[in-house]
């Protein structure tokens, strides 16, 4: 059955891939999804972009089968399709890799891939074909993992690699890709996408849901544009640029390069000196690490995933023990025992934006209002008298800061789970940049947020930086390092590998500092 070309569509031979026309989808009062129409030609690599909220991952989520839509049709390879859960959908030759993996984490590879797909009662016979098959697949497409690893042992690259691997071995021909390069390293970014290109040119349709206009330009044929729950463009990639892409996104003209003046750093904030900390198996993850922050300034951590950044912030921002000395405006503190918390840390004056929002920067079944409380309860503006918060004056302070940090939609009593992942970050920035700290910690500020929100937790940083405000950031963005820091220091193996002025470096010197490589190292 031959398919109708939609309107705004590149041009191709019918069918496609994936048609979905006139979808709408709300939730209570909030319509997520608004009579949107979008065809995906088969064998190329679709974008789907826009703001946080726009309405990207429900659209996916009802070709998925997660949603029902309120209206409209889905078309697969030309033919009316019914998708009411995700095992219809994976009998249609769709497969969705999400951005929060969906792996058991104490199964191998193989019993993972295997996992509600066995041929019968008898596993063994499905793992041997599912071993076979693996191999095959992994060979095809640049897919290497070890079948019987652990996948609490694997890399979050790997991790990404198995649902993949899930994915084709259930014969999914439409690949839907959510966020995917949100906890990859560049390198790990790299070597995605030249498996997806090697997917596309086997044929295989690839859906791609990011917010990263870079990736966007490189990797795709052709690229959809949401804003506000309404498709508003489909354009070929090489016929665009991240400049129209960005307005197309948010409705105005959005800044792409960081503007800031000159630093003016002032007396020391915080030092750190030999700082060590030690995991759960006394395996050292930080070995040493001494450097100083001064007032006005930001000092960017740069390196790959899992080389002491997580640990240091942790450390500074009193969820984990350690030894060595901190002070704080010249005051010592404690690294261990009474008053070494991070409450502790909250009243000293330091806020702190964790790396990993779901585990410890929400509450995601609290409500909006609840989780700006967190750590700041006891602030006095939230008191009505020594024994009951002050509720109102909290929920009137929670609006105000999602209205001022564009957090959609703007109602304080839904849960934090009711939110896209890139709102959900913008409540844990919202929180933390209003509470004047003297130091802000801050890890992977912009990780699953979209352009225009980009831009503006890029401009209040450098304003909290312009107030006096001392500023460590950690990001795996090195773009993201290089253009907001004033001074930057790459850690590998737990280690500072040295000092950079981002005005005298570049991309690739920082690289080969990440991977270990000294400039002495290099001249040998």
């Amino acid at each position: 059955m031959a398919s109708t070309k939609a309107e705004g569509q590149p041009e191709t031979a019918a069918p496609f891939a994936i048609e979905l026309k006139g979808i709408s989808k709300a939730f209570g009062p909030v319509q997520a999804n608004k009579d949107i129409n979008i065809a995906v030609p088969r064998g190329t690599i679709h974008g789907i972009i826009g703001e946080n909220g726009a309405g990207k991952s429900t659209l996916m989520s009802i070709l998925y089968g997660f949603y029902k839509a309120d209206s409209g049709q889905i078309f697969v390879n030309g033919r009316p399709t019914v998708i009411p859960d995700s095992q219809s959908a994976i009998r249609a030759g769709i497969g969705m890799v999400f951005q929060h993996f969906k792996l058991v984490q104490n199964f191998t590879v193989l019993e993972n891939v295997v996992l509600g797909a066995e041929d019968g009662a008898l596993l063994n016979s499905s793992l041997a074909k599912a071993r076979q098959a693996l191999a095959d697949l992994s060979a095809e497409y640049e897919l290497d993992v070890d079948p019987d690893a652990l996948i609490e042992d694997l890399s979050v690259g790997h991790q990404q690699r198995v649902e993949i691997l899930k994915a084709l071995y259930r014969h999914a021909d439409i690949l839907i890709l959510d966020e995917p390069t949100g906890v990859l390293t560049p390198d790990e970014a790299d070597h995605l996408f030249r498996i997806l290109r090697g997917l596309r040119d086997q044929g295989k349709t690839i859906i791609l849901i990011t917010h990263k206009l870079r990736e966007i330009m490189e990797t795709t044929d052709n690229v959809s544009v949401m804003r506000r729950g309404t498709m508003v463009a489909t354009v070929k990639t090489e016929g665009t640029s991240p400049e129209a892409l960005a307005e197309l996104m948010v409705g105005r003209k959005v800044l792409l390069e960081v503007d800031k003046g000159t630093a003016n750093p002032g007396a020391v904030v915080l030092r750190v000196e030999d700082l060590r900390v030690r995991d759960d198996h006394r395996v050292e993850r930080l070995k040493g690490v001494s450097f100083e922050i001064r007032a006005g300034e930001i000092l960017g951590i740069a390196g790959v995933a899992g080389n002491g950044q997580s640990e240091l912030l942790a450390a500074l921002g009193g969820m984990t023990r350690a030894s060595g000395k901190i002070t704080l405006n010249g005051q010592p503190l404690p690294l261990s025992g009474r008053g070494s918390d991070g409450q502790s840390r909250r009243r000293a004056g330091i806020a702190h934006v964790p790396e990993d929002r779901h585990h410890h920067g929400l509450i995601l079944d609290f409500t909006a209002w609840e989780n700006i409380a967190f750590g700041y309860f006891n602030e006095p503006e939230y008191q009505k008298n020594a024994l009951f918060m002050d509720n109102d004056a909290l929920r009137a302070d929670t609006r105000r800061k999602m209205e001022k940090f564009d957090v959609r939609p703007t109602d304080c009593w839904l849960p934090a789970k009711s939110f896209s992942g890139g709102n959900q970050q913008k409540l844990v920035v919202a929180r933390e940049f209003e509470q004047d700290p003297d130091l802000l910690l801050v890890g992977q500020p912009t990780r699953g947020v979209d352009i225009g929100a980009i831009e503006f937790i890029h401009k209040q940083l450098i304003s909290l930086r312009d107030q006096g405000k001392a500023i460590l950031l950690v990001s795996v963005e090195l773009d993201e390092i290089m253009s907001l820091s004033d001074r930057i220091v790459v850690m590998f193996d737990g280690r500072l590998m040295g000092l950079r002025d981002p005005e005298q470096t570049n991309e690739r010197e920082l690289g080969l500092l990440m991977a270990g490589i000294t400039g002495k190292e290099e001249a040998a």
